[in-house]
């Protein structure tokens, strides 16, 4: 019901609510806002749906025990919506170089070149980058990082998208790479050398991991016994205060042949150690002072000191002794550093002349990154030999290469999913046969042989089935959906090898598993095909079509077949995708 108001009462209202709106208007405001330019392959899947199409004369197989890697060509929007349905939570690491926006007619949104006179050029890409990243991050395991190199143009933005999409508290790191030592001119008279890997965590499970120490690092190890090689470190802990662990601020006997641990009692009252026996003659009883005369503390607690004594030793410095530590080189490698500056990380050196080199041409792919800088990215990330990178802005492919190359030196069993458009063939012509080439081997531009590193390969395209309306998809769409969704059903399941095929059903397999797919909504030939899948004792997923959920999964489960719905859940994916 309306309320009449006098004049006097919407006078009053109205000043209220200009009060209200002032008060808006000066509010301070952090954050990311941008104008939203909508993206047409995001359009297209408001009435289509993705699905893969594998090109089965591109598989590519080394040996058989390896892992099968995959190519996806096409937009990579469309395979991330794909991904969502094969791969959700299921990727440990994303490895991404896109387009950086410098203004140059380099990136394309909906068919045109963005340039530095388009007003809208910075929120056309944090439209582009804010999509994907958000189905990327669906695509990570509760523990999975996420690297995005970027350069100074789009670096502020990119950062605090990053943090709204993936939380500022799982921020892991933004480190400088030089990867350009020869410099980069700028018409503001600045000579850049240096691009930015920014590092974020799905959640705070997600933790850095280690890099190999470099030669300079192990040269630090000059002193070796029988346990391997030390330097020797100073007991006190630098930095370290007191306060922060007052039972490792304890008293040492000290002198030149000896260092031990004297008696001593915990006063709770104090929270402090109280010596119960006197000095030997010749020892001197210090504690973790520093020379400013602040109370540090010991690296070790009283029990760990008690265990490992014989690491310990004295040393006659300024006038005083000091307890000495053995720091040991271990096999962990070292937490890395905020600035990477190793000569292999040079884009040229090591991304463009190693195409050449590669394809024995000049001019292959602009701007490819360092093999090196996307190997020790990927091992910053997970010390993990067995996980599944991503690359959604596959490029030229280095990524995959990367993790070929890290499976070669350590015996890994990494496997890699890439995705890229097919632009001036780039898909077909530079990541495939690259990819192809660093299994196979290749001639390098001096006509020398180049073993290959080994590997399979699976390439697959985008397709899109037209479903009219995907709030509303009619009963002959879901059809052709389930007819058409057989290969990412089968990498969803990872049985990548197609064994049969027919009007009712599709088989794919692998060494240890199955998976199959019914059609139709005539169930006549469910029970040939379950008693075809039975004759092999394999473990087995059968897709069944169905108008619902769960109609036939009481019927047909068995020892050895789980039954899963299709194309329903598939259905719920893209429409889930299409609201972020």
């Amino acid at each position: 019901m309306s309320q009449n108001y006098s004049e006097k009462e919407l006078l009053a209202r109205i000043a209220d609510l200009e009060k209200q709106i002032k008060s808006l208007k000066d509010r301070k405001k952090f954050g990311l806002v941008w104008e939203d330019k909508p993206d047409e392959v995001v359009l297209q899947l408001e009435s289509n749906v993705p699905i893969l199409k594998e090109v089965k004369n591109r598989k590519l197989v080394s040996d058989n025990l390896l892992p099968i890697n995959i190519l996806i060509e096409g937009d990579n929007y469309h395979s991330l919506s794909v991904l969502n349905y094969t791969h959700s939570e299921s990727i440990d690491v994303i490895y991404i170089d896109p387009p950086y926006n410098t203004g140059s007619t380099d990136w394309r949104y909906n068919n045109d070149y963005v340039d530095k006179e388009d007003s809208f050029r910075h929120s056309k890409w944090l439209s582009f980058m804010d999509k994907r990243l958000r189905m990327a991050r669906n695509l990570l395991k509760e523990t999975g990082i996420i690297c995005v190199t970027i350069d100074d143009y789009e670096i502020p933005r990119l950062l605090m998208l990053m943090e709204e999409i993936f939380n500022e508290f799982n921020h892991l790191g933004t480190i400088p790479i030089r990867n350009n030592p020869a410099g980069r001119s700028t018409t503001k008279g600045v000579s850049i050398t240096h691009e930015y890997a920014i590092f974020f965590g799905k959640t705070e499970k997600s933790r850095v991991g280690r890099l190999e120490r470099n030669q300079k690092q192990i040269d630090r190890y000059k002193e070796e016994d029988d346990k391997g090689k030390f330097e020797w470190v100073n007991f006190r802990k630098p930095g370290s205060m007191r306060s922060e662990s007052p039972k490792m601020f304890y008293p040492i006997f000290i002198s030149e042949n000896e260092v031990r641990l004297p008696k001593i009692k915990w006063d709770d009252k104090n929270e402090e150690w109280s010596i119960k026996e006197k000095p030997r003659k010749g020892e001197d009883v210090i504690y973790p002072v520093d020379d400013d005369g602040k109370e540090r503390r010991w690296r070790w607690g009283i029990e760990r000191f008690t265990n490992e004594k014989a690491e310990l030793t004295s040393k006659f410095v300024k006038n005083q002794f000091h307890v000495y530590v053995k720091g040991r080189i271990n096999d962990e490698g070292v937490l890395p550093m905020t600035w990477w500056d190793k000569k292999e990380y040079s884009s040229t050196a090591y991304g463009t002349n190693l195409l050449k080199d590669i394809f024995s041409e000049l001019q292959v792919f602009s701007y490819p990154k360092s093999l090196y800088a996307v190997m020790d990215s990927i091992a910053v990330m997970s010390e993990d030999k067995n996980v599944t990178v991503l690359d959604f802005f596959a490029g030229s492919g280095t990524t995959g290469h990367a993790v070929l190359e890290l499976n070669k030196q350590d015996g890994g069993n990494r496997k890699f999913i890439l995705c890229t458009n097919n632009e001036n063939k780039i898909a077909e012509e530079v990541t495939y046969e690259r990819l192809k080439k660093v299994i196979r081997g290749y001639k390098n531009k001096k006509g020398e042989k180049v073993e290959g590193l080994g590997g399979n390969l699976s390439y697959y395209k985008t397709d899109l089935v037209d479903i009219e309306k995907l709030q509303r998809i009619s009963d002959e769409s879901k059809i052709k959906i389930t007819y058409q969704a057989g290969e990412m059903i089968a990498i969803r399941e990872n049985t990548l090898n197609e064994s049969d095929k027919n009007d009712w059903w599709q088989i794919f397999e692998s060494d240890n598993k199955k998976t199959a797919i019914y059609f139709k909504e005539d169930k006549s030939k469910l029970p040939e095909l379950v008693k075809l899948l039975e004759k092999e004792d394999k473990p087995t997923v059968l897709y069944i079509f169905g108008w619902g959920k769960n109609e036939y999964k009481n019927e047909y489960s068995t020892k050895n077949i789980k039954v899963e719905d299709i194309p329903e859940p598939i259905i719920e994916v893209y429409k889930e995708i299409n609201r972020i």
